[in-house]
């Protein structure tokens, strides 16, 4: 058996088949009929992140090829290479060889006469680089197969997704989080991963077990055994629910230099302002912040122009004061 002890735990604990994928009862009942018949169509999983979707291509993957994993199969994550120069050379080098259709398992098992490409993060790839990808999956789908993965498929374009048949992975309930974390746990002898660091966990990862690995793993590293939920908050890069408050209290006071200070202290302390933005929502949706319904709906749709503004690459503190100034007004008006 391969040495798996400097393994990321996220790799390390990934499915080994479709029948440990957890919660997604019929993409996993459509995969093992996949599976018993040799006969993949192209596919689109999409939905929330660290819901598994990477997970159960791979391990579907496994169980049709075997040893011949390694040959059969592409994976590309698309917000990297997501040009037509990539679609054509890359993708399209590897779609158009045919594979031996004798070929047979280790077991004397016939393969699919097929290879697999899987592309994650498609919903990145420019509009360009989509419909040549269209193009090589209608070319060439008898000797490859393709599996696209995503967050939104609405980002897709219609003659891609009228190509695959289509699975939505759902957010897993607590309870699967819960008992996966408790399990890695014990397999790595975790003895101080108690109910509040799990909960810290669960809050921080907001659903998406992938993040929630990799934070226990990152929090065993530093702390050992003695891992805090508040360990688990300074390793998100969360702010702490004071720092939020602080925020209304400063524009309470509608004091420019006040202002001016708690961002530069923020960016100081090297929280990011895209976390600062998300906090700032769930704070105001859910703890007493004197707005009453209408100044709520204006900041919301503040703060989703302030974060697209932020990914399109505009000033961090200019568009944190300018938050901050948006908050005033409304803090004023009520």
């Amino acid at each position: 058996m391969a040495n798996l002890t400097g393994l990321p735990w996220v790799e390390k604990y990934r499915p080994k088949n479709v029948e440990e994928v957890s919660h997604q009862g019929e993409v996993v009942a459509s995969l093992r009929s996949a599976i018993e018949n040799k006969n993949l169509p192209h596919l689109i999983f999409y939905g929330p992140p660290g819901t598994g979707k990477t997970s159960t291509i791979l391990a579907c993957a496994r169980q049709l090829f075997g040893a011949e994993y390694r040959n059969r199969v592409m994976e590309l994550n698309a917000s990297d290479e997501r040009g037509i120069s990539v679609v054509r050379n890359k993708i399209k080098s590897f779609a158009q060889v045919a594979v031996n259709s004798s070929a047979t398992s280790a077991s004397g098992e016939k393969l699919p006469p097929y290879k697999l490409i899987v592309l994650d993060e498609a919903d990145s790839m420019t509009s360009d680089a989509q419909s040549a990808l269209r193009r090589t999956m209608e070319t060439y789908s008898k000797v490859t197969r393709f599996c696209i993965i995503c967050n939104y498929i609405s980002r897709l374009i219609p003659p891609i997704a009228s190509r695959c048949a289509k699975f939505r992975f759902k957010q897993l309930p607590r309870e699967a989080m819960v008992d996966r974390l408790q399990y890695i746990c014990d397999q790595e002898g975790v003895s101080g991963c108690d109910e509040a660091v799990i909960d810290e966990l669960m809050r921080q990862s907001e659903g998406d077990m992938r993040r929630a690995i990799q934070m226990l793993q990152t929090a065993h590293r530093l702390y050992g055994d003695e891992i805090s939920a508040q360990g688990i908050l300074d390793i998100s890069g969360a702010l702490p629910k004071p720092r939020l408050a602080e925020a209304f209290d400063v524009c309470r006071k509608a004091d420019f230099e006040l202002m001016n200070s708690y961002v530069a202290d923020l960016l100081a302390d090297g929280f990011p302002v895209e976390q600062f933005i998300s906090q700032l929502l769930d704070y105001m949706l859910t703890d007493d912040t004197g707005l009453s319904n209408l100044p709520k709906a204006k900041l919301a749709m503040h703060l989703a122009e302030a974060d697209k503004s932020i990914i399109d690459g505009a000033s961090d503190q200019l568009q944190l004061l300018n938050t901050l100034a948006f908050l005033t007004r409304q803090l004023a008006a009520k």
